[in-house]
């Protein structure tokens, strides 16, 4: 398994080196990478349907206990089989809907490289490599939401969705940590194992928290799904992608992936039911409002999402059931309407559907695919998709919540999504061809093929259920479980009952809806005035918000006056320090630790408080350079009195050099002024005053706890042994600690050399007169 996610990347490198030499003409042989690999996990199918479950371990940080754990099961295989399938038709559709295009091997790239992430994600069992590919899954959809980055409203949405997608990758890290808190382990089938004790955990509210938030940011669940439409502006092989089979379905693949770690609680399943009954409407509703065929596609995806978490809520089996085939059923109809929509961009330079009619007549294969994605979209038999609806109502009407409540809201959702399936497969092939598009031509035959075949495929299943039910379905249900399965008998005729009478109805009402009501620019207005009640206005507001206050902040702190600097930093000790001294209730200060102080180090100390307070009070420069070689010196002699001759000679020696350079430079400065205010002065000295009095304190406190005389002692008895040195301070510097020395030279140095190039610099006298003008 470890090898089928690495060939995703190592093909993307091949890709990076080779791009240039070869410029696109090995793009239809790349489908053969997700075609192998579909072909690879197709032969698990017998083994994972008899029950058996295929897990590999490879050591990685196993000090933290990390690991690449694989895990390929009844959901995972389900999963992989969608993402290299689904990716094996959209390779080959994407060598001729980008061919000749500068950056297609790039491109390439991108894709090969969000496979193989996507990949990992579903077949990681371990929540920290199920991080790494979760992001990888991010940043991949990132260059290639933002392919075309000539584009500024290509580059705004792939920020968006890296932004949103971003704060959930976050949230799963945070749940990674807290269950290995909460149950030892990082591994997902361990906790499996612990479901009870976990859902029994103080902390259970707070994980499931993170884990919805992770999902919720990636499925596009309300009110996080506003980055969907906005990654409309891809190509359309990256919305076919991404939006049909992969990254979308992320989300959805952790919350199943974690039901039966989480799920049985009211707090899963009645939140699970109430966002996902929420977006599956608000969104199936904004199709009416939309004239671009793709983002008509976008918000019915998000639909179907909603559709898929309220499933994983109902926590049955039937509820599972019927999630499991709804996976199939919209990854087969929405990429082929991806497909077709992509097309008839390609063909035709529009996506509005406004204009769009009778293309059937020039595209006959693909408006056969637009009909058929239409119809299992829609739900009407006998498509996979007839099939799926109504095991959603079956499992909605055995439900122990507000069933009739439910029942209205996911009735309303299928008939907002036939109008979309229609609108979007129907309508542009049906009716009078406008003549603008009379001379379009027949796309060529890798373009329509990969959308028939998903079309075809969904009658299929339709028409022979039995080819997914025992082999695919039965096991993805004992994943959600966390055990056996019952038998699963997929058929498209149940009897006429509830169930079908509700079909019936949606099928119905649904065809009046198309019937009366079109795509229009009126309706796309109407929504427009609502616009200001939308997540994503209201994010946009409080991102110029906070991009206020940011630039406020920095203007604040960041004014060029370096004295500013210093009393933030200093304020900031300060509250800091000073929190942690007064705020314990051990700081104590031992007075009898304190040696006896003798009349010269008082002396010296009063020498030195006087140089202070002269340097800081008196208005001539020289007196004030002066005083503090006087406060030097006086702390070289508190240096000799405790016994640091060396220390004090360093100290002599660079106080005096300073007072001499002080002195020479004063020549160079203008004439003495006052550059602050009574205010300032009175400000900067209470805040000096009381960071002395802080650094005293905790230099008293520091004496209240015992001396580490390890270090030391082990450089005491070390230094003349080992370094041969009776000096140990300088043996210190130069052998123990002489790489810390070196670097330091290093920096002097070249901080000299700086400061010896700007004395150096001279303006030219063009230069100079512009800057005297100025």
């Amino acid at each position: 398994m470890l090898t089928a996610i690495l060939t995703g990347f190592i093909f993307a490198i091949f890709l990076v080196f080779t791009g240039k030499i070869f410029k696109g003409k090995l793009s239809i042989l790349t489908s053969l990478i997700p075609l192998g690999l579909f072909i690879y996990f197709a032969g698990f199918i017998s083994r994972i349907s008899e029950g058996e479950v295929i897990t590999r371990s490879y050591q990685w940080i196993p000090s933290f206990n990390v690991n690449l754990d694989f895990k390929l099961d009844g959901l995972s295989l389900l999963f992989t089989l969608m993402i290299t399938g689904i990716g094996f038709l959209v390779f080959a559709y994407t060598s001729n809907y980008l061919k000749g295009h500068k950056y297609l091997d790039r491109f390439y790239g991108y894709l090969s490289v969000f496979m193989a992430a996507m990949l990992g994600l579903v077949l990681s069992d371990n929540m920290i490599s199920l991080f790494v590919f979760w992001e990888l899954t991010s940043i991949s959809s990132f260059f290639l939401i933002g392919f075309n980055n000539d584009s500024e409203p290509s580059r705004k949405s792939a920020m968006t969705a890296l932004g949103i997608t971003g704060i959930g990758g976050l949230l799963l890290l945070a749940a990674a940590l807290l269950f290995d808190n909460m149950a030892g382990t990082y591994s997902i089938s361990e906790m499996v194992s612990m479901g009870e004790a976990i859902r029994g955990n103080e902390y259970y509210v707070l994980g499931v928290l993170l884990i919805f938030g992770a999902a919720f940011t990636k499925s596009a669940q309300f009110p996080f799904h506003f980055w969907l439409p906005g990654a409309m502006k891809a190509p359309t092989p990256v919305s076919t992608y991404l939006h049909s089979a992969t990254m979308v379905k992320a989300g959805i693949y952790l919350l199943m992936r974690f039901t039966p770690i989480l799920g049985g609680e009211n707090v899963w399943n009645t939140t699970l039911i109430v966002v996902g009954g929420i977006t599956m409407l608000y969104s199936a509703v904004h199709t009416i409002f939309r004239k671009d065929l793709k983002g008509i596609l976008a918000y019915s995806t998000i639909s179907a999402l909603g559709i898929l978490v309220f499933l994983t809520g109902l926590g049955t089996e039937d509820a599972f059931i019927a999630a499991a085939v709804f996976i199939i059923v919209h990854a087969l109809y929405k990429a082929t309407l991806f497909l077709v929509t992509g097309i008839i961009d390609h063909q035709t330079h529009t996506r509005d559907a406004t204009k769009l009619n009778g293309l059937n007549k020039v595209m006959w294969p693909v408006g056969i695919a637009g009909i058929l994605g239409a119809i299992s979209s829609a739900g009407i038999p006998p498509s996979i998709g007839f099939l799926g609806k109504e095991l959603i109502y079956d499992a909605t009407t055995r439900s122990e919540f507000i069933v009739i409540i439910l029942i209205i809201a996911i009735v309303l959702t299928k008939i907002f999504l036939l109008h979309a399936g229609f609108v979007a497969g129907i309508k542009p092939f049906t009716g009078k061809l406008p003549e603008e598009f009379s001379k379009v031509k027949m796309p060529p035959l890798i373009l329509w093929v990969p959308p028939v075949f998903l079309a075809v495929l969904g009658m299929v299943f339709g028409l022979a259920p039995f080819l997914i039910d025992a082999p695919i379905i039965r096991p993805v249900v004992s994943s959600l479980l966390g055990g056996e399965a019952g038998e699963v008998h997929l058929g498209l005729w149940h009897g006429f009952n509830m169930v079908f009478i509700l079909s019936l109805i949606t099928i119905g009402v649904g065809t009046l809806l198309y019937i009366l009501v079109k795509p229009s620019v009126k309706l796309v207005n109407a929504a427009a005035k609502f616009d200001k009640l939308a997540p994503e206005y209201l994010l946009n507001k409080f991102n110029q918000g906070f991009l206020w206050v940011s630039s406020y902040w920095t203007r604040f702190f960041q004014n060029g006056y370096l004295r500013n600097y210093v009393s933030m930093i200093t304020l900031f000790v300060v509250l800091l320090v000073g929190y942690v001294i007064l705020g314990s209730t051990h700081f104590k200060i031992d007075y009898t630790a304190l040696t006896k102080v003798t009349i010269s180090e008082i002396i010296v100390t009063l020498v030195l408080i006087a140089g202070v307070f002269y340097t800081v009070f008196t208005r001539s420069r020289l007196a004030a350079v002066v005083a503090m070689g006087v406060i030097g010196w006086s702390i070289c002699l508190i240096f000799v009195f405790y016994s640091a001759p060396d220390l004090a000679m360093t100290q002599f020696s660079i106080d005096t050099l300073t007072v001499i350079l002080f002195v020479l430079v004063l020549y160079k400065l203008p004439r003495y002024l006052k550059l602050s205010d009574y205010k300032t002065r009175i400000r900067d000295g209470i805040l000096s005053s009381i960071f002395g009095v802080l650094i005293a304190m905790v230099a008293l406190e520091v004496l209240s706890y015992p001396a580490n005389n390890e270090i030391g002692d082990f450089y005491a008895q070390n230094a003349y042994l080992q370094a041969h040195g009776k000096n140990v301070v300088n043996v210190i510097l130069v052998d123990f600690r002489g790489a810390d020395t070196m670097i330091e030279i290093s920096v002097l140095s070249i901080a000299a050399i700086g400061v010896f190039g700007l004395m150096k610099l001279r303006l030219k006298m063009s230069d100079r007169k512009r800057y005297q003008d100025k």
